[in-house]
C-alpha cells in the first residue's frame, strides 16, 4: 500500500501484562534473561487434570486500572486489555482531546474474550438457578468488550473494533491499525491483543486435543519450541498494547518513535480447523505477501519472531514456511519463539511477539528460544537457543497462525 502524505505508520507507545512482568520494562528484562513464566496452575484445582501447569499472570490488581464496578464486573481478559492500553497511552504521552477524539481509534483483539466468565456463569446457573444468573454476563463475555471498555476509559470516539482470528488475533490488530491509519480515517490507534482463558473447561479441552505439554514436574522446561522433545504448548495469558500513529501526527506532538509498521498480510490454509498445512504453504504465502505489500526484500529481514508453539506439527510447518518465503536468507536470520518463555497466550500471542520485536529493533538484542537442548533435525534454522544475543535488527517479521488456518504476518522495521 503506498505511503500517504502523513508519512510512515509508526509505533510510539507500548504496554504489557504478561507471565513474566506486568509492565514493558520488567517483561523485556526477563525475556532477555531467558526467564520462564511457567508454573503450577493456581487458578483452579488441577487434581483431576493431566495438565497442571500454565504461564499465569501474577500480582495483577485490576483496581489499579479500573474503578469499582468496572473492576468487579468485567472479565479478566478485559482487565488485561485496559491495563496494557493505558500503559501504552501513558508511554506514548498521548493526550486524547475530546475535540479530536474521533481521530483516534481502538483495534484490540482477542481469541475468546470473556470465555472464562461464560464458564463460571454457567456453573452459577446450574448451581443456583436462573433467578441468580449474572445480569452482567452478556457484556462480560462479549469479545468486543476488550476494545469498547478501552474506548470508554480513554474517551476514544473513532473506529473501535475487535476481531477474532484465534491465535493470530493479536498480530492482526497491528495490521488493522495500519490499514485504518493508511486510509486517513484516524491519526492514532490503540492496538493490541488480550486473553485470559486458563479455566478448567478450556484447559481440559486443549488437553483432550493433545495440544498441551504434560511436563508437569518441570514447568519452566515444558515449553520447548523447535526442540526434538517438545510435546505441546504451555497455556499462557496476558496482553500487549501499542499506540500506532501516522509519522506526521507523531512528529507534530514530539513523540518518540520506536518502530515502523511497514505492512503485513493475511492468508488461509484452507486445510483443517486445528492442524496446520504440513508443508507450511499458507504461512509461507502470508510471509511472502507481507514482504511484497510492504516493499521489503527478503534480504532485508534480520529476524523472525516465530509462532513457535512447540507442537510437533506446527514447528516443522513453520520452519518450512520460513525457508520457502525467505529462500537463502532463511539461513542468516535469527528466529526466536517467545512462547518458550510466556507460553501460548492465544489471542495475545502475536501482540506479545510484536512487542518483543519492537524491543529488539530498539535495543539490538534478541531474546532467546529457551529449552532448546536437542534440536529437531527437521527444524534446522537459527532459533537463538537458550541465551539472548546482540542482534542489530532493521527488519523483523512477526508470525501468528491461528486455529482454522488463519495466518497473519506483520513487517516491523527501524526508522533510522
Amino acid at each position: 500500500m503506498p505511503a500517504t502524505d502523513n508519512g510512515r505508520i509508526v509505533i510510539t507507545g507500548l504496554g504489557a501484562v504478561t507471565p513474566v512482568g506486568n509492565d514493558v520494562e520488567t517483561f523485556w528484562r526477563r525475556m532477555k534473561a531467558g526467564d520462564s513464566g511457567a508454573g503450577p496452575i493456581t487458578a483452579f484445582d488441577t487434581e483431576a487434570f493431566n495438565v497442571k501447569i500454565a504461564c499465569e499472570v501474577h500480582d495483577f490488581d485490576p483496581t489499579e486500572w479500573l474503578a469499582g464496578k468496572a473492576a468487579r464486573r468485567i472479565a479478566r481478559s478485559t482487565h488485561f486489555a485496559v491495563a496494557s492500553a493505558k500503559q501504552a497511552v501513558a508511554h506514548a504521552g498521548l493526550a486524547i482531546d475530546p475535540a479530536v477524539a474521533h481521530r483516534h481509534g481502538v483495534a484490540f483483539n482477542t481469541g475468546g474474550g470473556g470465555a472464562s466468565s461464560m464458564e463460571s456463569g454457567t456453573r452459577r446457573l446450574v448451581a443456583r438457578g436462573p433467578r441468580k444468573a449474572n445480569p452482567f454476563l452478556v457484556t462480560d463475555v462479549m469479545p468486543n468488550a476488550v476494545s469498547c471498555l478501552i474506548s470508554i476509559e480513554l474517551g476514544v470516539t473513532g473506529p473501535t473494533t475487535t476481531s477474532t482470528l484465534a491465535c493470530a488475533s493479536g498480530n492482526y490488530a497491528l495490521l488493522e491499525a495500519y490499514r485504518l491509519l493508511r486510509s486517513g480515517e484516524v491519526d492514532a490507534v490503540i492496538a493490541g491483543g488480550t486473553e485470559a482463558a486458563i479455566t478448567p473447561l478450556i484447559v481440559a479441552t486443549f488437553s483432550r486435543l493433545q495440544a498441551l505439554s504434560t511436563r508437569n514436574d518441570d514447568p519452566p522446561a515444558a515449553s520447548r519450541p523447535f526442540d526434538a522433545d517438545r510435546d505441546g504448548f504451555v497455556f499462557g495469558e496476558g496482553a500487549a498494547a501499542f499506540v500506532v500513529e501516522t509519522e506526521r501526527h507523531a512528529e507534530q506532538r514530539g513523540a518518540h518513535i520506536y518502530a515502523e509498521v511497514r505492512g503485513g498480510a493475511v492468508t488461509a490454509d484452507a486445510h483443517h480447523l486445528t492442524a496446520p498445512r504440513p508443508d507450511g504453504a499458507g504461512a509461507a504465502a502470508a510471509m511472502t505477501r507481507a514482504l511484497e505489500s510492504s516493499n521489503t526484500d527478503p534480504g532485508e529481514v534480520d529476524a523472525v519472531f516465530a509462532h513457535g508453539t512447540a507442537t510437533p506439527l506446527g514447528d516443522v510447518a513453520e520452519t518450512l514456511a520460513i525457508k520457502a518465503a525467505l529462500g537463502d536468507r532463511a539461513r542468516h536470520v535469527a528466529v526466536t519463539a517467545t512462547k518458550s518463555q510466556v507460553g501460548h497466550m492465544l489471542g495475545a500471542a502475536g501482540a506479545v511477539s510484536a512487542l518483543a520485536a519492537v524491543k529488539t529493533i530498539e535495543e539490538g538484542t534478541i531474546c532467546p528460544t529457551i529449552n532448546l537442548e536437542q534440536p529437531d533435525p527437521d527444524c534446522d534454522l537459527d532459533y537463538v537457543p537458550n541465551r539472548a544475543r546482540a542482534h542489530p535488527t532493521g527488519v523483523a517479521l512477526v508470525n501468528a497462525f491461528g486455529f482454522g488456518g488463519q495466518n497473519v504476518v506483520v513487517v516491523l522495521a527501524g526508522t533510522n
